[in-house]
Parts: C-alpha cells; sequence; structure tokens
C-alpha cells in the first residue's frame, strides 16, 4: 500500500527507518522505535545533518542537494524521521498492509 511520506507515524514510520538504515528485519511490536528513541533516532540526525525547529509544530529539514528535504510532526524524532525517509525513499512509500 501506498503512504504519503508525511502521514507515517509509529510503526510504518519505525519500518520506513528501518530500510533507510538497511534494516531487513523488523518486529512492529519489537523495541526500535526510532520515531519515540533519542538513541536510536539521535544518531542518524547528526550524521545526516537534520535540522530541527519549532514553530505550531515541529520541523525537519535536510538541505542540499536538488532540493530541501522538509517535514514536519507533533514531536522531534517524527517530524526528523519522516523527513530522514522522505530524503532516502521520496514523498510516497509502499509499505506493508499489515503497518497501515
Amino acid at each position: 500500500m501506498k503512504v504519503k511520506t508525511s502521514e507515517l507515524i509509529g510503526a510504518a514510520l519505525d519500518w520506513a527507518v528501518a530500510r533507510c538504515e538497511r534494516q531487513w528485519t523488523f518486529e512492529p511490536d519489537g523495541l526500535d522505535s526510532y520515531s519515540s528513541d533519542w538513541a536510536l533516532a539521535g544518531p542518524i540526525i547528526e550524521r545526516e545533518y537534520i535540522e530541527l525547529t519549532i514553530d505550531l509544530a515541529w520541523n525537519a529539514a535536510i538541505r542540499g542537494g536538488d532540493k530541501d528535504d522538509i517535514a514536519h510532526g507533533p514531536t522531534p524524532l517524527i517530524a526528523a524521521m519522516r523527513c530522514y525517509v522522505m530524503s532516502e525513499l521520496g514523498d510516497e512509500i509502499e509499505i506493508p498492509e499489515e503497518l497501515k
């Protein structure tokens, strides 16, 4: 099923980040929650130079290349991980049906 990267949340977002990280085994009920664990997401944010700002929501940006990738979210980690997935996989991605 195709979904907009900007709408990813929870297990679907964590699954997409795991794909970007070349982590081919992922348990949706497991402990790997990139979207809520700074210990997992922090190194990605630092490595990818993801900028975080806040106004009415959290904003994350990866600048450079042909275009800037910008994502928003209710928390800094959700915004940052959406931005990372967008930069790696695009504005829409195919996710397993069970993660919708």
